[in-house]
């Protein structure tokens, strides 16, 4: 396939649009689902609202992985957005905690698809030598996405119901398919969709090149899902009405910083990004876990944002660079594997050790902590990366 010089196309602009819709669609219910939960009587179970999602996401991505590299991008990037639709319409009808439980499940099958989809479109479409740059270009749209969704489901919970909240997310992805329609497939020959693509070899599950990126990654978003479950509950108990705030300070404080990492990691390799991203990762958790204001933990979503905004698109570009483009599917799933375990994992064992007591804070955040510092360790005994040339 031809290579650009640039990465900057009607078909990346079209993507990185519908990625900003697509993100927005099931970022901006979560903010109000611990207390939505707790109305139907399932207080116990906050930590399921993310493991739940990211367990469905994790389970489907060897299969995303496999129809990306065979039936094409796009179809497998319109499934997940079509769930967050059917799902979002479905949230207002299942209002007892075991329908709400499901769909939580559900739901994840939207991310355990239209990320791989979109990443291999990416990594398709930009040339060698700028692709931190391009992931980081990409994953800006994403994370204005991840901002401006909770921001506007905090203020839409405001002034109208949690109903209100899951229709617009639901129609938010419908645009999100629309401009989906709009773009050229990318993968050069695809294959008519079968069930033999469903039945998984051990080898097809996981690929081993991008085994140390990927394991670096979970370790990073642990902390992601101890703050995806546990922010709400401790926004409130620091007097912060809107429970979306932090959500939305963290993510825009991570949209400057992608380009910059992303370029820094074209042009000094990605292991020093990263370990740049997780040292600031573990300075962000101590302070979140010390946090006493309002101004306090704001001010350490900056530096959780900055952490995220470098590790999200150098992981991405270095998983590319180790992949085979025969198994560009398979390594980006593989990766995201990585990222919906530690997200879940962090979930879950967030919300066991806090188990609704606010004196459990500090415990639960200087734990993610740990975890960021383990990646910190991990990556000094890491060398700088051999690439996979493009022709491999």
């Amino acid at each position: 396939m031809k290579i650009r010089a640039s990465f900057f196309s009607a078909d990346f602009s079209l993507l990185c649009l519908s990625s900003f819709l697509f993100f927005s669609s099931f970022n901006m219910i979560i903010p109000e689902l611990p207390e939505y939960l707790t109305s139907l009587g399932g207080e116990d179970y906050k930590g399921l609202i993310i493991a739940l999602f990211t367990l469905s996401a994790g389970l489907s991505r060897p299969f995303s992985g496999k129809l990306a590299d065979k039936i094409g991008r796009i179809p497998v990037m319109m499934f997940g957005a079509s769930v967050c639709f059917v799902v979002g319409m479905l949230y207002p009808l299942l209002s007892f905690v075991s329908g709400f439980l499901f769909l939580r499940f559900a739901h994840g099958f939207s991310t355990g698809f239209t990320p791989t989809g979109a990443s291999a479109y990416v990594a398709d479409i930009v040339p060698y030598q700028k692709r931190g740059e391009a992931m980081g270009m990409f994953s800006l749209f994403g994370s204005m996405g991840m901002a401006a969704g909770p921001a506007i489901g905090g203020w839409l919970a405001t002034f109208f119901s949690i109903q209100t909240v899951f229709y617009v997310s639901a129609f938010t992805a419908i645009f999100s398919i629309l401009i989906l329609l709009r773009l050229k497939e990318t993968l050069p020959s695809k294959e008519r969709i079968s069930w033999k693509m469903f039945q998984l070899k051990r080898d097809e599950i996981i690929e081993k090149r991008v085994l140390v990126p990927s394991m670096i990654l979970f370790l990073c978003c642990f902390s992601f899902g101890v703050v995806l479950t546990i922010i709400p509950d401790f926004s409130t108990h620091l007097g912060i009405e809107n429970k979306g705030l932090f959500f939305g300070v963290f993510t825009l404080s991570s949209l400057g910083i992608r380009l910059l990492a992303g370029k820094t990691s074209d042009r000094y390799g990605r292991i020093p990004v990263m370990r740049a991203a997780s040292a600031t990762l573990l300075c962000a958790m101590v302070l979140i876990a010390f946090a006493e204001s309002k101004f306090a933990l704001l001010g350490s979503g900056v530096l959780f944002g900055c952490a995220v905004g470098m590790y999200s698109p150098t992981t991405a570009a270095w998983v590319i660079d180790l992949s085979l483009d025969k198994f560009r599917g398979r390594a980006l799933a593989t990766m995201y594997i990585a990222l919906e375990a530690g997200i879940g994992i962090g979930a879950l064992t967030s919300g066991f050790l806090f188990a609704n007591n606010a004196d459990n804070f500090r415990l639960v955040f200087l734990t993610s902590a740990g975890f960021a510092g383990l990646a910190f360790i991990l990556l000094l005994f890491v060398k700088r990366e051999n690439r996979i040339a493009e022709t491999a």
